[in-house]
C-alpha cells in the first residue's frame, strides 16, 4: 500500500513549484524589456521572448494571452522595480505617513524620476506602437487611465489637509501629479536635454511644491528617505 506524502514534503514541493514559477516569470519579463526596447515593438515576437527566457511560446500566450498583454506587464513590473517594496507602495506610505507637505512632494518627486528612469522608455514605445496596433491601443489607455487613478489619493489628502493652494482643488491637483509623471517629459529632459534622473526628480519635487501648496505650509526640510 503506498503511504501518502507527508504535509511537509508537499509544502516543500509547492514552494519549490512556486519558486521555478516566479524565475520563469522573472526571465520572460526581462527578456521581453530587453527585446521591446532593442527591436520595437512590431519586431518583437512572443516566440523571440520565449526563446530569450528559455520558455515554450505556449506558456508565454497561456501567461499573457497576447504580446499587448505582455508589454503591459512588463510595463506594470517596472513601476513596482526590483525593492524590497513596490514603488506604488512607497509613494502611497510616504502620502499617507508624512505630515509635512513640502517633505512629501520633495519626495514624490525623487520617486518619479527613479521610476521613470525604468518606465518611460516603455510607454513611449508603447505609445508609438498604439498608432498602428488596437490592441495595443486600448493597452496605452489603461496605462493613462491606471496613472491617473493613481494620482486621486495623493490630490484628495493634499486637498483634505487644506494645503493645497488657494483656487486649486483637488482635480487640479491630481492633473498636475500626472502631467509630471508623464514619460514625455523624462524624454524632453533626460533623453534630449541629459539631465540625470536624479536631477529631474528634484526639479519635479520642487515644481510640485510650487504649483500645489499653499504659500508657508510646511517646514520645507529636505524630504524623508
Amino acid at each position: 500500500m503506498d503511504l501518502p506524502e507527508s504535509p511537509v514534503k508537499r509544502r516543500y514541493d509547492a514552494s519549490r513549484r512556486r519558486a521555478r514559477a516566479e524565475d520563469a516569470r522573472r526571465r520572460v519579463l526581462d527578456a521581453a524589456r530587453r527585446l521591446f526596447l532593442d527591436r520595437g515593438y512590431a519586431a518583437t515576437t512572443i516566440a523571440a521572448v520565449a526563446s530569450e527566457a528559455g520558455v515554450s511560446a505556449e506558456s508565454v500566450y497561456k501567461a499573457y494571452g497576447s504580446k499587448a498583454q505582455l508589454v503591459l506587464a512588463v510595463v506594470h513590473d517596472a513601476i513596482a522595480g526590483q525593492g524590497p517594496e513596490p514603488a506604488e507602495l512607497v509613494a502611497d506610505r510616504i502620502s499617507i505617513q508624512e505630515a509635512d507637505p513640502v517633505r512629501r512632494l520633495r519626495a514624490f518627486g525623487a520617486i518619479v524620476g527613479e521610476v521613470t528612469a525604468r518606465v518611460a522608455p516603455l510607454l513611449l514605445l508603447v505609445r508609438a506602437a498604439a498608432g498602428v496596433d488596437a490592441e495595443l491601443a486600448e493597452a496605452w489607455e489603461q496605462m493613462q487611465a491606471e496613472r491617473l487613478e493613481r494620482m486621486w489619493g495623493h490630490a484628495r489628502r493634499l486637498a483634505d489637509a487644506g494645503h493645497l493652494r488657494p483656487r486649486v482643488d483637488a482635480e487640479e491637483a491630481r492633473d498636475v501629479f500626472w502631467l509630471y509623471t508623464a514619460p514625455e517629459i523624462y524624454d524632453l529632459m533626460v533623453g534630449q536635454r541629459g539631465w540625470s534622473p536624479v536631477r529631474l526628480g528634484t526639479w519635479i519635487g520642487e515644481a510640485y511644491v510650487t504649483a500645489l501648496l499653499d504659500p508657508g505650509v510646511g517646514s520645507g526640510s529636505e524630504p524623508a528617505v
